[in-house]
């Protein structure tokens, strides 16, 4: 199974890369497949690289599903 997730930009390190923030934990993500990334953008990332941009309502709405599902996970995993 493949899963991309959402990160905001917070600076451009150079023309490729750039560090990112995944709700509250930021790593370097290359951003060359992306036209011309900026601070603020919100991206998909995908094995380290970001595929588009997205805007910041579906980068929430997505956080958010991530949470519930790890939240269920951690359940299930309580009753075992």
């Amino acid at each position: 199974m493949c899963l991309a997730v959402p990160a905001k930009i917070i600076k451009l390190i150079d023309s490729e890369n750039a560090l990112c923030d995944f709700n509250g934990i930021e790593k370097e993500v290359n951003v060359s497949l992306i036209e011309n990334p900026a601070a603020g953008d919100w991206v998909i990332v995908h094995v380290g690289f970001a595929l588009n941009r997205i805007d910041s309502a579906q980068a929430r709405q997505t956080q958010e599903l991530l949470k519930s599902i790890a939240a269920e996970g951690k359940k299930e995993a309580e009753f075992m």
